[in-house]
């Protein structure tokens, strides 16, 4: 079970969907060296080190709303409400307020 789990609804195509996403996973690759990859509509991310090391979790984009998972190793869990806040404001600057 993930230690953070967030879906926020949109309006966009999943096209659109998609591609901020993936802004949102380039982002967290040059502040956090997470590295992800696509596999269909999702993107899978982890991050082998840093101050992230250890977390993983995934962006699933669905035709009307992105889903978001994300495991965080032990040494990380006191800092989740931070970490789920962080997302948050993520979702809201590249989805728009639902």
């Amino acid at each position: 079970m993930a230690t953070i789990d967030i879906r926020r609804q949109h309006a966009l195509t999943k096209d659109e969907a998609r591609k901020r996403a993936e802004e949102l996973a380039r982002g967290m690759e040059d502040k956090l060296g997470i590295q992800w990859r696509w596999d269909g509509d999702v993107i899978r991310f982890e991050a082998p080190g840093g101050a992230a090391k250890g977390t993983k979790g995934l962006v699933r984009v669905e035709a009307s709303a992105v889903h978001v998972e994300i495991d965080l190793p032990f040494l990380l869990k006191a800092m989740k409400g931070m970490v789920e806040s962080k997302v948050n404001d993520k979702l809201d600057a590249v989805l728009g307020r639902a």
